[in-house]
C-alpha cells in the first residue's frame, strides 16, 4: 500500500477552506488543517475519516504560524504533498478614508500569508508537489469598497505566476482558484446571505449575468482544489482557474 498523501489546508474553520478539507480527508489524505478557531477544527477533523490528521490553530498574518505549522510537519510526518491555501478575508476599505491599518489587513491577511505558507511548504515538497491559492474574480474586476481586497488578490495570482516558473525544476506546480459568488459566510450581512437578496436575484439570475443562475457551494471549488493536487493536473502550472458559474464571461 502506497503511502498517505499529505495537504496543509488554510482557512479550514469555515466555507471553501473547510470544505477542501474535507474532500482531501475523505480521499484518503492526511489533512493539516489550520485557521484561528481551533474549536472548530476540532469539530471538523472529528468528521474525518482515521488518520494522521494535524490541528494547527494560528494567525496567518503572523510569520510565527508557518513556523509552527513547520514544526509539526517535521514532527508527524517529514514531507508534505500539497498546500491549499484558502484562508481569505474580506473587508470594505475606501481608499483615501479608511484608516491605513484598515486598508493593510487584506494585504496582511492574504499576501503576507500566502508568502509564509509557501515558505514554509516548499522544503517539505521532497518528491515534488502542489501549492494551490485561493484567490477570487475580483482579481480583475472593481467595486466600491473592494479596491484593497482586490489589490491583494491580483497580487497573489502574480506570485502564483511567479512562483511556477522558480519551482518548476523542484517539480513543484504552483496554481491558484478563483472562485465567485460561493455560498460562505462572506456572503452574510447583517446576518443574511446578500446571495439571497433581491439585488443578487435582480442583477444576476433574472438579469442573465450569471450563466448558472445561482450561487455556487464550497464543495464546488473544494473539488478544483483537490483536481490540481492530484495526478490528472502534471501538467497544469501558474494558470488561474476560474470557479463562477459562468459570472465573467458576461461582463
Amino acid at each position: 500500500m502506497s503511502e498517505r498523501k499529505k495537504v496543509v489546508v488554510t482557512g479550514a474553520s469555515s466555507g471553501i477552506g473547510y470544505s477542501t478539507a474535507q474532500r482531501f480527508a475523505n480521499e484518503n489524505w492526511d489533512v493539516c488543517v489550520t485557521a484561528r478557531r481551533e474549536n472548530l477544527l476540532q469539530d471538523l477533523v472529528a468528521t474525518f475519516p482515521p488518520g494522521n490528521h494535524l490541528i494547527c490553530p494560528g494567525d496567518y498574518s503572523d510569520p510565527a504560524c508557518a513556523d509552527s505549522i513547520g514544526k509539526a510537519i517535521a514532527e508527524k510526518w517529514g514531507s508534505l504533498d500539497a498546500l491549499a491555501n484558502v484562508a481569505g478575508v474580506y473587508m470594505a476599505a475606501h481608499v483615501t478614508d479608511s484608516p491605513l491599518e484598515e486598508w493593510r489587513k487584506p494585504f496582511d491577511m492574504m499576501i503576507d500569508a500566502a508568502v509564509y505558507m509557501t515558505r514554509m511548504s516548499v522544503p517539505w515538497m521532497k518528491n515534488g508537489g502542489r501549492i494551490i491559492h485561493c484567490t477570487s474574480i475580483h482579481c480583475d474586476r472593481a467595486e466600491p469598497g473592494s479596491s484593497a481586497y482586490s489589490m491583494a488578490k491580483a497580487a497573489i495570482n502574480q506570485y502564483c505566476r511567479g512562483l511556477a516558473l522558480e519551482l518548476a525544476e523542484k517539480n513543484i506546480l504552483v496554481n491558484a482558484v478563483a472562485p465567485g459568488f460561493i455560498r460562505t459566510a462572506m456572503s452574510i450581512v447583517n446576518g443574511v446571505s446578500e446571495l439571497d437578496g433581491e439585488w443578487f436575484i435582480q442583477n444576476y439570475v433574472v438579469g442573465n449575468h450569471l450563466a448558472m443562475r445561482r450561487a455556487g457551494m464550497p464543495e464546488e471549488v473544494a473539488g478544483v482544489f483537490y483536481f490540481l493536487a492530484g495526478p490528472d493536473a502534471s501538467y497544469i502550472t501558474g494558470q488561474v482557474i476560474t470557479v463562477d458559474g459562468g459570472l465573467t464571461i458576461t461582463f
